[in-house]
């Protein structure tokens, strides 16, 4: 592809994120009644980029990629699944984290990106848990470090294999000068309750913890022999699994693989549409409604399957984000559009909420979910654009929601009207457990409630305004230029500078634990990954394992 050549991440080839089973290189799938086992078995010389060997099953892009497709194809293909059982194939080791010598390789850039979709993977782990009735244990055959561990920490339950040897370690801090890159300091704390003195302590030590210790700081829930480590991890897979109400007997649906056309404009799917204008350093995402809803009952939902409209364009949003976000670096501005009726994609979600006891349905409106908080934590600015013939309604609408601005055209010549659902109000939250509405509006109750009062209708520019739902309406003479000068004067600002404005922006003064994770930890590992005592000539992370000692500015900032 031509123009993708003006700026890509490095000169190799750019990250495709379409994978599927039979091209996994580190990870074998097997699924045997309401168990499945995904075994990380890494290929040494299988990087996704030249350079290192993923020795010690540790990891690069390229596992994640493969287990975030595994997840989804858990989720998809094996309704009967209830519970996930991560673990080894390599004697004495589960997992030693990411691969050391490719983040000494690497750009800042690559490395926060890694970090980034690595986080979401684990994310979207505990969102199977919270929202699928899929419940993940981490069966810790051997030594569980760094990112391994933080594999472990994103599972329901942790179970170390006590043989004197196998220990749980977070050695990031003393080994490299950084931090655990994928939320377990957070983790840690936020979810494991470990005590802050033996976190301290945890923290800073490269050797970790093993045996009865590990359990007593509640870094792991529980320590079992070796001889007895198979039988435990069967049995209690098989008690997890009658905490589930994933259906036993339904039939799984089929990922195909995303189809795109790729060319010197852009990324074209079928209901998605990404128009890279790299003079301009922004990118139009257009998304297209459905003609009609062609499928009422759980029946006939299941019988469209991954075509069904709300998977297919969830999927397909989610590949364009992912290669946007991953390919094009000094694309900083995404002009968010929609396409369509607005009618029908209200008439889409009143088919979602009246389908919802149904697993397939369930699992789509969990893609959405996990795609839209995508956007969210997305270090670009968005800005959504509101015109006739565009369909930002119920779930559509939440892509304007999601927008660091909205501009309606308020025109007279044709209609132009936005739309609430029940989507709106909770099932499709952000990262903070909150709805879009209840963010913007910090919670308060009347103009959520003025709102709320206009759920299932259409918008005129003048009402969105009033009810604060959009930024502007300029009318038709002042539309054209009111939209360019307002991308002129951001593609004019410092990306770094709007990085940290609309992180601090879009999650308000409601945090999780997931916000700590995408906002407060990754703000210091990105601060931590630019400065010398990590990447320097002498930084610990560059000199690791070449024998010498890291020689550190010990100026505290």
């Amino acid at each position: 592809m031509e123009a993708v050549a003006i700026k890509q991440e490095s000169a190799v080839e750019p990250v495709d994120y379409r994978t599927e089973p039979s091209r996994y290189r580190h990870w074998t799938l097997a699924c045997d009644g309401p168990v499945a086992t995904l075994t990380l078995d890494i290929d040494e010389d299988g990087g996704i980029r030249p350079g290192y060997k993923l020795k010690l099953n540790s990891y690069d892009l390229g596992v994640d990629i493969e287990l975030h497709d595994a997840l989804q194809r858990i989720r998809f293909e094996h309704p009967e699944v209830k519970t996930v059982v991560f673990t080894s194939g390599k004697p004495k080791i589960f997992c030693s984290g990411a691969n050391i010598y490719m983040l000494g390789l690497s750009s800042h850039a690559w490395k926060v990106n890694f970090c980034k979709f690595t986080n979401e993977t684990r994310n979207g782990i505990e969102d199977a848990s919270q929202y699928s009735g899929l419940k993940f244990l981490a069966a810790c055959n051997g030594t569980t470090a760094g990112g391994g561990y933080e594999l472990a920490l994103a599972c329901d339950e942790i179970v170390l294999v006590d043989d004197r040897n196998s220990a749980v370690s977070l050695p990031e801090v003393p080994l490299l000068g950084v931090l655990p890159g994928t939320g377990g300091l957070t983790r840690v704390t936020d979810k494991r309750r470990v005590r802050r003195d033996h976190a301290d302590i945890f923290c800073t030590i490269s050797e970790g913890v093993r045996g009865n210790r590990a359990k007593e700081w509640r870094l792991v829930d529980e320590v079992v022999k070796q001889q007895q480590f198979a039988d435990y991890i069967a049995k209690r897979a098989q008690e997890l699994a009658q905490q589930s109400d994933r259906p036993a007997n339904a039939k799984g649906v089929a990922l195909p693989r995303v189809e795109r056309t790729d060319d010197a404009k852009g990324y074209h799917y079928e209901f998605v549409d990404v128009a890279i204008d790299y003079a301009g350093r922004h990118a139009t995402l257009t998304v297209r409604a459905p003609a009609s809803v062609t499928a009422r009952t759980a029946a006939e939902i299941e019988a469209q399957g991954a075509a069904w409209w709300p998977l297919k364009m969830a999927r397909e949003l989610d590949d364009a984000i992912l290669t946007l976000r991953t390919n094009h670096l000094d694309i900083g501005l995404w002009q968010l559009r929609t396409e369509g009726d607005a009618r029908t994609v209200l008439d889409m979600d009143a088919t979602i909420a009246a389908n919802l006891d149904n697993w397939f349905v369930r699992e789509t409106l969990g893609m959405l979910r996990r795609t839209l908080a995508r956007i969210d934590v997305s270090s670009r600015s968005l800005y959504a654009l509101i015109e006739p013939g565009s369909c930002f309604a119920g779930t559509l609408l939440e892509i304007a929601l999601a927008a660091d601005r909205s501009y309606m055209l308020d025109t007279t010549e044709a209609e132009n009207r936005i739309g609430l659902s029940a989507m709106n109000f909770g099932p499709l939250p952000m990262v903070n457990g909150l709805s879009r509405i209840a963010a913007r509006f910090y919670q308060e109750e009347a103009p959520i409630a003025a709102v709320k009062a206009r759920e299932g209708s259409l918008v005129d520019p003048a009402d969105a305004y009033a009810l604060g739902l959009v930024t502007a309406i300029p009318d038709d003479l002042d539309w054209a230029d009111e939209i360019r000068i307002a991308i002129e004067e951001r593609a004019a600002l410092s990306p770094d500078a709007l990085t940290g404005l609309e992180a601090n922006l879009r999650f308000g003064i409601t945090e999780t634990m997931n916000t700590r994770i995408f906002g407060r930890l990754s703000a210091w590992q990105n601060w931590i990954f630019n400065r010398p005592n990590a990447v320097g000539a002498t930084g610990a992370l560059k000199l690791f394992g070449s024998g010498k000692k890291a020689q550190f500015d010990w100026d505290r900032v």
